[in-house]
């Protein structure tokens, strides 16, 4: 785990507005958050320096890009050394089809995010991809109907 970083109302202020626009100018950004651009500018510098800002991005419509299919996997491991957890975690990490993998307590030892154009390209990706990964001896596919809430944006 990393360690908290404490921010001020202007620094959590700044946070927000890059969120909602990340390609604000920093006199745009000073004068939404109340500082004048010197000072706006280096707590920008100092949360990117710090970590707190990992980096910027463009937020990209998956179905319009042919990427509608999303599928939620549950996966299991056979064993759980750090051997197998390590390789399993670099093969995932290797694979541009899970764009999120998370380790969990409970039924299942991963939570998987796959994206994939059409339900057929899913089926190729589970036999050339998922079921080929290491250590793995359980796999549960949820197919997501729709998406509720999908945020990017942290609740500062």
């Amino acid at each position: 785990m990393s360690e908290e970083i404490l921010l001020d109302r202007h620094s959590r202020l700044i946070l927000a507005e890059l969120q909602d626009d990340a390609r604000l100018t920093v006199q745009q950004l000073s004068e939404r958050v109340g500082l004048s651009a010197t000072p706006c500018w280096k707590r920008v510098k100092q949360m990117e320096a710090s970590g707190v800002i990992r980096g910027y991005t463009a937020v990209v419509d998956r179905a319009k890009v042919g990427l509608a299919l999303r599928v939620v996997v549950e996966a299991n491991l056979q064993q759980h050394s750090e051997v197998a957890v390590r390789r399993f975690e670099e093969a995932v990490a290797a694979s541009p089809h899970i764009v999120q993998c998370v380790s969990t307590t409970g039924q299942a030892d991963y939570l998987l995010t796959v994206l994939a154009p059409d339900i057929q390209a899913y089926e190729q990706f589970l036999h050339h991809t998922l079921f080929k990964l290491p250590g793995i001896t359980h796999v549960r596919s949820s197919i997501v109907l729709r998406e509720v809430k999908s945020e990017v944006r942290l609740p500062l």
